[in-house]
């Protein structure tokens, strides 16, 4: 099993407790179960119906990026209302396969959100070695960007797969 702890913003300024989210992963027979436990920020849904949606940065979303050996990633990005998202890029921004399928269910409960997720081992890169998890919430300007581990920048940059620190599925 994986941990990540998105307990910074994207400048590494510690975050309160109660804005900390967890999220995890571990291999089941072909697949890869992820599970989300983040506040529940009130922002509201895509206008669409759960189910893989683009653009779900947009709006309130927990994103896992995993980096193979070669540079490839998976981007993994899962929603409170039911949206999701799976792309499989080849470089940095560089969007090979969009809408992968996943087996995708979120609840809210109070102030408190849980996604559960799986999706194919295959998607995964090859020999995963680096990866990172990050938050996005707030509307109208007072957008939030969050971090397991902040990759620096004068903006907002999730995409800098070279600076997520080491993992393996070991």
């Amino acid at each position: 099993m994986a941990e990540w702890t998105i307990a910074k913003t994207w400048q590494g300024e510690p975050l309160s407790p109660q804005e900390i989210i967890r999220v995890r992963s571990f291999k089941e027979k072909d697949q890869l179960c992820i599970s989300v436990k983040a506040p529940f920020h009130g922002d509201p849904p895509p206008p669409r119906q759960p189910g893989s949606t683009d653009k779900l940065w947009q709006y309130e979303v927990v994103e896992l990026f995993l980096v193979g050996i070669n540079g490839d990633y998976l981007e993994i990005e899962m929603g409170p209302h039911g949206h999701y998202l799976v792309l499989k890029l080849s470089g940095v921004r560089c969007v090979d396969k969009m809408h992968l399928p996943m087996e995708y269910s979120a609840r809210i409960s109070g102030n408190t959100w849980r996604g559960e997720g799986r999706i194919s081992l295959a998607y995964l890169p090859e020999n995963c070695v680096r990866a990172n998890a990050f938050a996005i919430h707030g509307e109208n300007g007072k957008r939030r960007f969050l971090c397991a581990f902040p990759v620096g920048g004068d903006v907002p940059d999730f995409h800098k797969p070279d600076l997520f620190p080491p993992f393996s599925f070991q």
